[in-house]
């Protein structure tokens, strides 16, 4: 994981390859930008293929049959539920990943999946670790590093977030979550903390995401918004799941991170 370039000012971007060329820096849609923050779960990575492959191998092995895509979907719909019990003072904050633990076995009793024992769990909960970026989030993120500090602001755990990191190769310079704020996203307190740490203005941070609550949130207490519509969050057969419709408030909309960083000059 690299660290921030010492003596380096990211607002002043080198001379792009050819076929880049960079608006004008007046003409970018956020020209007082100098951070960008990304939500990672179904922005920068694909969370469901890797999940169901691990499930679908793990209960192989265990010799138990299961809609693992099914399974995967309630698994993740249970995600902003299980934070809202943190956010709401029900239960104390605890790790995502041990968010996901407890969830799991909540959905895997619901859905009356029998035979996987409690080591064999935690593996399979383990495989949040090795999640894919999607095609083109490594290069839009080298890309968008030439003039911008890159960063992610994620409800993962920080261990969780360097763990996908390594595994996808994701270039950060550094990697700010929730669990420094002990509260998790769209509390206001997490977008306030990771500003704070940055050393920055609200106002000169935009916050990347393809989830509209996150976006709303982070505008809400100032920041810059680029939305990215990911239409294969949940696979080809739930894009109707998804809500590709950017708002009109956002200050940008692309279609994915190559796109961002055309409109953002890099």
């Amino acid at each position: 994981m690299s660290s921030l370039d010492e003596g380096r000012d990211r607002r002043t971007p080198p001379a792009s390859p050819a076929g880049d060329g960079p608006e004008a820096e007046g003409d970018r849609p956020a020209p007082d930008v100098e951070a960008l923050t990304f939500d990672v779960f179904g922005t920068v990575v694909d969370w469901r293929t890797p999940i169901v492959r691990a499930a679908t191998a793990l209960g192989q092995r265990a010799g138990v049959e299961a809609d693992w895509g099914e399974i995967a979907d309630r698994w993740r719909d249970r995600y902003r539920p299980t934070l809202e019990r943190v956010r709401s003072g029900e239960i104390p904050f605890r790790p995502l990943e041990e968010l996901h633990r407890m969830a799991l076995d909540e959905v895997l009793d619901e859905a009356e999946v029998e035979g996987l024992d409690a080591e064999t769990r935690s593996e399979l909960n383990r495989a949040w670790r090795r999640l894919e970026p999607w095609p083109d989030a490594v290069e839009g993120l080298q890309r968008l590093r030439r003039r911008y500090v890159v960063s992610t602001l994620s409800n993962g755990n920080v261990g969780l977030l360097v763990a996908i990191a390594k595994s996808a190769g994701l270039p950060w310079d550094c990697v700010l979550s929730a669990q420094m704020a002990r509260t998790y996203k769209p509390g206001p307190e997490v977008y306030r903390t990771a500003a704070e740490l940055l050393g920055l203005p609200a106002e000169r941070i935009m916050m990347v995401a393809s989830h509209k609550y996150d976006l709303h949130a982070a505008r809400d207490l100032g920041f810059r918004t680029a939305f990215v519509s990911r239409p294969l969050e949940y696979g080809p057969e739930g894009t109707d799941r998804v809500d590709l419709e950017p708002d009109p408030e956002f200050d940008v909309a692309a279609e994915d991170f190559l796109g961002l960083a055309g409109t953002l000059g890099c």
